[in-house]
């Protein structure tokens, strides 16, 4: 689909959404594949389903990155997984222009639970790969369905600082980036104003197979099939 010369993805394409990896870590990319919800002009929407095999950078011994504690998890010798998303699915809205994205989050039962605000660089995306690219800016806000607001991770953005992932100016510019956030969340501003949260996937779309474009050197021992 195009749109004034800009290609877009149809519904029901599967893409992978990747968090590109930096630094010492940059050749340990997070790949999430994704199927698209709708793409145009205001941004792209996708759906991260239950169950879908992916690529994430862990610890040397196979732990999460957070078990390094808040500066080794950004200084530890990483390796990549192969695993699956373990919790239900998540859908992730990429408003255009903007240095973030906006996750809805639900139960096990249904319920909506909130929307996550993941701080990240503005996406690039790869047409012909069917890749959107962005990097992870470690701070983020939990809205709840009551619209109040926490900021997460402030400690780690912290760390981030003191292990060279960023410089004091960049995580400067990132707390910005967050209260700029907080006021399209306060005016209600897209894609919060979008209804996502009574949105739900097709009963026909199916998991999306596992990430071709890495060599995983640790392989989770169970695969969704």
């Amino acid at each position: 689909m195009t749109d004034g010369g800009t290609q877009y993805w149809e519904p029901g394409t599967t893409i992978e959404w990747v968090y590109e990896g930096t630094g010492q870590h940059a050749d340990k990319p997070n790949v999430r594949p994704m199927t698209v919800v709708r793409d145009d002009a205001d941004g792209l929407v996708a759906w991260l389903a239950p169950g879908t095999p992916l690529l994430k950078p862990v610890l040397a011994d196979g732990r999460e990155l957070r078990h390094a504690g808040p500066t080794g998890m950004f200084t530890e010798p990483r390796v990549l997984k192969l695993d699956i998303w373990h919790g239900t699915g998540i859908l992730k809205a990429s408003p255009a222009g903007k240095p973030w994205s906006v996750w809805c989050f639900w139960g096990a039962d249904g319920a909506f639970h909130g929307w996550y605000v993941n701080l990240e660089r503005e996406h690039v995306r790869d047409q012909a790969a069917r890749r959107t690219s962005t990097v992870d800016h470690v701070l983020d806000l939990w809205i709840r369905p009551d619209r109040t607001i926490e900021w997460k991770d402030e400690d780690e953005l912290e760390a981030a600082v003191s292990a060279g992932r960023f410089t004091a100016a960049e995580a400067e510019r990132i707390v910005a980036d967050a209260r700029a956030a907080i006021r399209d969340i306060e005016s209600w501003a897209a894609p919060f104003c979008d209804n996502w949260q009574s949105w739900s996937a097709p009963p026909a779309w199916r998991v999306p197979t596992a990430p071709t474009t890495h060599q995983p050197t640790l392989i989770a021992e169970q695969l969704h099939t």
